[in-house]
């Protein structure tokens, strides 16, 4: 799992550092001093696991797992055990008090590990219905019903006619799962289904009263599946 630290002390992101570091199953891809550096980590890197302290200046942990959405796995290391129960509000995967030993970080470790593996399939297609794990569930949708896929960064969401989806996957996982026949790929960040697409003007496409842009080197890819007259 790919892990980020924040936490504003020194020593205590030395003594992850170094845990995560002997750790086989984690690749800490960086650690920061407060999460406004740790926001511009998210956004340009894929984060399976997050080290976050609580109190911490400029923005403290739980105004942070406030504004993140979706969220990745979250261990909370903290000093100050009364914000437990709050945490746990939001799905954290385990709480652990200061100092940290090795024995409690491999615990916590061991968690989110089960929690990565059991979460590993989150875009299985069956027949015409698709089933999307959300909020630790199965959802069931119709493909006749989805409108069209994006790219947020590290996740996915499904836009349909019943609701929006997010997902951790890639463009190309999702791609391989839809009916080829049915979807396509009009940008780097787009693939839409086709018979929900209203019309098509210079470079976007207008689905369900949105505008999607098509990127150029997806223009062959959708003409060639278009039913032109």
């Amino acid at each position: 799992m790919k892990c980020l630290i924040v936490d504003d002390d020194e020593l205590s992101r030395g003594i992850l550092e170094d845990l995560i570091n002997d750790t086989a199953s984690l690749d800490l891809v960086a650690s920061c001093g407060n999460p406004l550096e740790a926001f511009n980590i998210l956004k340009e890197s894929k984060i399976d696991l997050l080290f976050l302290d609580i109190e911490m200046p400029k923005m403290d942990g739980i105004s942070m797992l406030k504004a993140l959405s979706p969220l990745p796995q979250v261990i909370l290391v903290t000093s100050h055990d009364q914000y437990a129960v709050e945490s746990y509000e939001y799905d954290v995967t385990d709480f652990v008090k200061k100092p940290i030993s090795a024995a409690r970080f491999l615990k916590a470790v061991e968690k989110a590990n089960k929690r990565f593996s059991s979460d590993s399939s989150l875009f299985t297609t069956k027949g015409e219905t698709i089933f999307i794990k959300s909020d630790s569930k199965l959802v069931q949708i119709n493909t006749h019903k989805i409108f069209w896929i994006e790219a947020l960064g590290n996740y996915m969401r499904v836009i349909t006619e019943d609701g929006k989806y997010t997902i951790l996957s890639t463009m190309k996982d999702v791609a391989s799962k839809l009916p080829s026949d049915e979807f396509v790929r009009v940008h780097r960040s787009f693939i839409v289904r086709l018979d929900k697409i209203e019309s098509i003007e210079d470079n976007y496409i207008i689905i369900n009263n949105n505008q999607i842009n098509i990127g150029k080197a997806y223009k062959d890819g959708l003409s060639g599946k278009l039913n032109l007259l």
